[in-house]
C-alpha cells in the first residue's frame, strides 16, 4: 500500500491516531483532484486539526494517485471497483477519530467543514450535509434528481426507517470512524450512501444535518453516476432492507382483502351496484389470500434470516411470537386447515355424486372446489413454512 504521512502529527503522541481524516474516493479525477486536496490541506492548516487528507482510488488511470501524494494526500489503493467498496476500504484505512467524506469533483467545498466538525465534536455519530437547506447552484443537479430522484427516494427512505435525514444521497458527511466500522457496511455500489443512513438509523445512532452548498462539478467528462440504474439500486437497498414494506405491508393487505373477498362471495355471488360478482372473482380472491399469504411468510423469513446474518436488526416482538407459536403449533393449525380442505373437497365429490357424476349444473361445487383448494395450499405452505423458521432458527443457533 503506498503512502505519504500526513503532514500532521497524531493526538496524545500517537501518530496513527488523529483527530480527522478527510476522505474522498476517487476515480480518473486527475481535474479536479488536486483542487479538493489543497482545499483540504488549507482548512487542516487553517482550523489547527490534527488529521490527514485520505484519497481511495478506485484504479485511475489519469495519474490521480501521483496528483494527490504530490500534495501530501494519502493514496490507498481499492481494487473492487464501485463507490461503495472505494469508501468502506477507506474507512478502514482512516486514521481520525472522526472521517468527513466527500467527492473529489470538486462539487463540495473542503474549506467550510467547521459544521460538520462542530457537531463530531458533540457527540453525533453521523453529521449529513443538506443540499437542499444549503442550496444548489445552478448546473450542479440535473432537474431529475433534484425535483424527483432525490426527494422521493429520502422520503422513502424517512418513512421506512424512521430517519431524520432529509438529503439521503448527500456526498458530503461526517462521522464517527469506530461508530462507523461496527454498522458493518457491505454495498458496493452507489446505493452505499442510503446503506450508510439506514444502517446508523435502524441502530440507534445520533444523527443530524447541516446546511451543505453543492456546486457544478469540475470536470469535463460526464459524472460516473447513471440516474435510472444508481436509483433503482438505491430503491431496491430500502426494499431489501426493510421487508415489512416489500413483503409484510403488501402481503397482508392483499391477504386480507382475498380473505373478505372469499367470505363475501362463497355463499353465493354479489351484486355491487350495477356490477355482479360470481365464482370466476372467488377464483381470484383465493389467489390473493394464497399470494398474500406467502408474501406474509418471506417477510418472516427474511427478517429472521437478515437478523441471523446482520443484515437487519433483530426483530424482537416476531422472535418472541415465533418462540411462543413454536413448530408444533404452526404444524396442528397446518394439519387442521388440510382437514378442511379435504371435507370440502369430499363436500364437492358428494355435490357431483348428486348429478351421477356427470355434468354439474350450478356453482356450488365450483365454489367449494375453490375453498378446498385454498384451504389446502394454506395448511401446506403454513407447514413448510414452519419447518423453514426452526431451521434458520438452528442456523442462529450455531
Amino acid at each position: 500500500m503506498d503512502s505519504v504521512e500526513p503532514l500532521r502529527t497524531g493526538v496524545a503522541g500517537d501518530p496513527a491516531v488523529l483527530e480527522l481524516t478527510i476522505l474522498m474516493p476517487c476515480l480518473n479525477e486527475a481535474e479536479t483532484l488536486g483542487t479538493c486536496v489543497r482545499k483540504a490541506m488549507g482548512y487542516l492548516a487553517r482550523s489547527g486539526i490534527v488529521g490527514e487528507v485520505l484519497v481511495a482510488d478506485n484504479g485511475s488511470t489519469d495519474g490521480s494517485q501521483e496528483i494527490a501524494r504530490s500534495l501530501g494526500a494519502r493514496v490507498v489503493p481499492v481494487a473492487e471497483r464501485g463507490y461503495g467498496a472505494a469508501l468502506i476500504a477507506g474507512i478502514a484505512a482512516a486514521r481520525g477519530r472522526y472521517v468527513i467524506m466527500g467527492d473529489s469533483d470538486d462539487s463540495y467545498d473542503f474549506t467550510a467543514l467547521d459544521p460538520f466538525v462542530e457537531r463530531l465534536r458533540e457527540g453525533y455519530q453521523l453529521v449529513m450535509g443538506n443540499r437542499f437547506r444549503g442550496g444548489i447552484k445552478p448546473g450542479a443537479m440535473p432537474p431529475l434528481h433534484r425535483y424527483l430522484g432525490n426527494p422521493v427516494l429520502s422520503t422513502i427512505g424517512r418513512i421506512f426507517f424512521r430517519s431524520p435525514v432529509k438529503d439521503f444521497h448527500c456526498g458530503l458527511r461526517g462521522f464517527d470512524r469506530a461508530a462507523m466500522l461496527a454498522l458493518d457496511l457491505r454495498a458496493p455500489g452507489m446505493e452505499f450512501a442510503s446503506e450508510m443512513v439506514v444502517k446508523a438509523t435502524v441502530n440507534g445512532l445520533r444523527i443530524t444535518e447541516v446546511p451543505t452548498t453543492l456546486s457544478p462539478d469540475g470536470r469535463s467528462r460526464p459524472p460516473h453516476l447513471r440516474s435510472w440504474r444508481d436509483g433503482w439500486r438505491h430503491l431496491r437497498f430500502l426494499l431489501v432492507f426493510c421487508p415489512r414494506w416489500l413483503f409484510l405491508v403488501p402481503g397482508a393487505a392483499l391477504f386480507a382483502a382475498g380473505l373478505l373477498a372469499m367470505a363475501v362471495l362463497l355463499p353465493g355471488p354479489a351484486r355491487i351496484g350495477g356490477l355482479t360478482f360470481d365464482v370466476h372473482t372467488l377464483l381470484y380472491a383465493a389467489g390473493a389470500t394464497v399470494m398474500g399469504f406467502q408474501a406474509v411468510q418471506f417477510w418472516v423469513f427474511a427478517r429472521i434470516y437478515g437478523a441471523n446474518q446482520g443484515v437487519v436488526p433483530e426483530a424482537r416482538r416476531l422472535t418472541a411470537a415465533l418462540a411462543r407459536f413454536g413448530l408444533e403449533p404452526a404444524l396442528i393449525v397446518a394439519g387442521l386447515l388440510v382437514v378442511l380442505g379435504f371435507g370440502l373437497g369430499a363436500t364437492t365429490v358428494v355435490i357431483w355424486g348428486g348429478e351421477r357424476f356427470g355434468d354439474i349444473h350450478g356453482t356450488a361445487a365450483m365454489r367449494l372446489s375453490i375453498a378446498s383448494v385454498t384451504s389446502m395450499l394454506l395448511g401446506l405452505q403454513l407447514a413448510f413454512g414452519a419447518f423453514f423458521v426452526a431451521l434458520l432458527g438452528m442456523m442462529r443457533a450455531r
